[in-house]
C-alpha cells in the first residue's frame, strides 16, 4: 500500500499530492491564506508576496502559491512572525492606493478586504499616485483605473498564459510601473479581443467595464448574482448575470456579466467578448417577449406558447398532407446545444419522415 505524503500545516497533519503547493494544501483543507497575485488558472508568481508562510528549517517566509509541497515539511500560516509581515505589506499597498470603498466602481477590491481582515494601518501619509496620468483608451469594453492597481500582473498574464493574445504588458520600472500596450496604443489596435478576462482576474477593479459602471450600475457586491448559460454559441459557457432590483420598476436588470470562480465551471471562468459584453439585447425595444402568431388579417398578435405550439404544428402537418414530407426542412443552430440539435433532427426524421434537417454552424 503506498503512504500518501503529509505536511504539518499549523500543527495539523495535511494530505499532500503530487505537484501541489502549500497554498493549494491550504486551501483543500480550508485553511486561509491570504493571496493577490494568484489566479489558479495561471501560473505561480510569487509577486505581491501577501502568501509568505513559514517553513521550519527555513531562514526567510516562502510564498506559499509557488512553493511546493513536501513530505514532512512544517508550515505556519499564522503565527506572529507571518501576521505582522501581512500587515506591514498590505500597508505598503495602501500608501498609494484608494482606501475608501467609495472606489469600489464595479468589482470587490480585495486589497480593501484584506486590510480589513488583518487590521492593516491604513493612516499612513499618503503617496502621489505616479501611474494616474494616462492616455485615453478608445476601446468600448475595458476600462484601465491605474490609481488602482497594485502591479500583481494578473491581467498580464491572463492575457499572456490563458488568451495567447499578449495585448498588455508590465511597463516602466518602481512606482512607474503600469499597465500598458505596444507604444500605448488603444486595445483595438492590439492582438486584445476584448475577452474581459483582465477584468475577471483583477483583485482590486483596476481593470473594469466601461459601461455602465463608470457611472451608473451600483458596486458588485450589492447586486445579485443569478447563474445562467450563455447562448450565443453551443459550448455552454456558465456566467454570472449580475442584477441590479432598484432598476427598471423593481423588476431587476442585468447590468454587467461576471464570470464564476475559476474551477466551478466547465469553461473555467473565461468568457468571450460576446458572453460578457454583448447583454444589452435584453432591454432591447425591439425584443419579442411574446410568442407571435399572424392572424386572418394578416398582421402578427401575441398569444401564448400553447397557441403559438399548435398553430406551428398543424401548419407544419398541412404541408406534409398537402406536399409531402419532402416540402418541410428543419434548421437547428449552433447555439444550441447537443442535446437540443438531436432532438431536432428526432423531429424531423421521426415524426415528419423527412431527412431535410441541416445545423446550420453560422448562426
Amino acid at each position: 500500500m503506498i503512504q500518501q505524503a503529509h505536511i504539518m500545516l499549523n500543527s495539523k497533519p495535511a494530505a499532500c499530492r503530487d505537484g501541489e503547493t502549500v497554498l493549494q494544501v491550504a486551501q483543500r483543507e480550508g485553511v486561509f491564506i491570504p493571496t493577490l497575485c494568484h489566479d489558479p488558472r495561471l501560473k505561480p508568481a510569487g509577486a505581491c508576496r501577501t502568501c509568505l508562510v513559514e517553513v521550519e528549517g527555513q531562514r526567510r517566509l516562502l510564498p506559499a502559491c509557488a512553493t511546493p509541497a513536501a513530505a514532512g515539511m512544517v508550515v505556519k500560516t499564522d503565527n506572529d512572525r507571518v501576521k505582522r509581515h501581512v500587515k506591514g505589506l498590505l500597508a505598503l499597498y495602501l500608501a498609494d492606493h484608494p482606501k475608501d470603498r467609495a472606489s469600489e466602481t464595479g468589482a470587490p477590491d480585495q486589497l480593501l478586504d484584506l486590510a480589513e481582515r488583518f487590521g492593516a494601518p491604513t493612516d499612513w501619509p499618503a503617496m502621489p499616485n505616479v501611474r494616474a496620468a494616462r492616455p485615453g483608451d478608445a476601446n468600448p469594453y475595458v476600462h484601465f483605473q491605474p490609481e488602482k492597481c497594485i502591479a500583481c500582473a494578473r491581467c498580464t498574464r491572463y492575457c499572456a498564459e490563458v488568451e495567447s493574445v499578449h495585448a498588455i504588458t508590465l511597463a516602466n520600472r518602481g512606482s512607474l510601473t503600469t499597465i500598458f500596450t505596444a507604444d500605448g496604443r488603444g486595445l483595438m489596435d492590439t492582438t486584445c479581443e476584448l475577452c474581459g478576462g483582465c477584468i475577471d482576474t483583477c483583485p482590486t477593479g483596476a481593470m473594469t467595464e466601461k459601461k455602465p459602471f463608470l457611472t451608473k450600475a451600483k458596486p458588485e457586491r450589492q447586486l445579485e448574482k443569478v447563474r445562467t448559460t450563455c447562448n450565443y454559441c453551443g459550448v455552454g459557457c456558465q456566467m454570472d448575470l449580475n442584477v441590479d432590483h432598484s432598476a427598471n420598476e423593481g423588476r431587476g436588470k442585468v447590468v454587467k456579466v461576471t464570470s464564476p470562480p475559476p474551477g466551478t465551471t466547465t469553461n473555467d471562468g473565461n468568457l468571450c467578448v460576446k458572453g460578457r459584453f454583448a447583454y444589452d439585447f435584453l432591454e432591447h425595444r425591439d425584443r419579442l417577449t411574446m410568442p407571435l402568431v399572424r392572424g386572418d388579417d394578416g398582421k402578427f398578435h401575441e398569444t401564448t406558447w400553447e397557441a403559438a405550439l399548435q398553430a406551428a404544428a398543424r401548419g407544419l402537418l398541412k404541408i406534409k398532407t398537402e406536399h409531402g414530407s419532402d416540402a418541410l426542412g428543419f434548421i437547428s443552430s449552433s447555439r444550441c446545444t447537443m442535446e437540443e440539435n438531436y432532438l431536432v433532427q428526432k423531429l424531423s426524421r421521426s415524426i415528419f419522415k423527412t431527412n431535410n434537417v441541416h445545423q446550420c454552424a453560422a448562426t
